[in-house]
């Protein structure tokens, strides 16, 4: 008798990775090692993976596979059924928030057709910008950041000194920080953790307009 294998909807496998890479890194919050936490989400979450019912290719990853013993980039996850994927995986992005116990930490995973991912390639550093859903088709990686400014401070019907702009605080945005502040808009500086403040800007609550890093 032919078995019939039940229907599983791929966006809920994928939450359960996440959840599975929270939940162990929750266990090391606040104990000062962001490498034992980032170990045990990987771990985690790359368990769950290996069920989830596609053929992913991780294109961004931990790194390399000679830096990276798990999740690097180039490995195949899921358990070898179709749809062929694409996968870039964060199990924790903000390490050392969860290791001194701060906020903001989170597991990220994204999922899209095979060869439709950009892939960057052996890089640290991006240039990243992001908008909330009212300002989206206003802005342009290519341009200035005061000129971004301008055209998300119109999109959204308010003035350059109405915006808050999330900056990731570090020495090689000092420039950044001076035009933005220059332009009038007003600055959240954070330690870490960039993809919760691109997340930001799509959440009232969070009062951020734009996310530059």
């Amino acid at each position: 008798m032919p078995t019939q294998r039940p229907d599983r909807n791929l966006a809920l496998e994928l939450v359960r990775t996440t959840e599975a890479a929270a939940m162990a890194g929750s266990r090391w919050v606040g104990r000062g090692d962001k490498n034992g936490a980032d170990g045990a989400a990987v771990d985690a979450m790359r368990t769950v993976l290996s069920t989830v019912p596609m053929s992913g290719i991780v294109v961004i990853g931990e790194g390399e596979k000679d830096d990276a013993p798990m999740l690097f980039n180039g490995e195949e996850v899921g358990d070898g059924s179709e749809p062929l994927t694409d996968v870039a995986v964060d199990p924790i992005d903000g390490t050392s928030l969860t290791a001194s116990g701060r906020g903001n930490a989170i597991a990220v995973i994204a999922v899209s057709e095979r060869g439709s991912m950009f892939d960057p390639g052996p890089c640290f550093y991006m240039e990243k910008i992001a908008v909330g859903p009212e300002a989206v088709g206003s802005i342009d990686i290519t341009a200035s950041a005061t000129q971004n400014l301008k055209w998300v401070a119109k999109a959204k019907g308010e003035s350059i000194r109405d915006l808050t702009v999330m900056i990731l605080d570090r020495p090689r945005h000092d420039d950044l920080i001076e035009e933005v502040r220059a332009s009038g808009a007003r600055i959240k500086l954070i330690s870490d953790g960039d993809i919760f403040a691109a997340i930001a800007t799509c959440w009232p609550k969070a009062g951020v307009d734009i996310m530059f890093g």
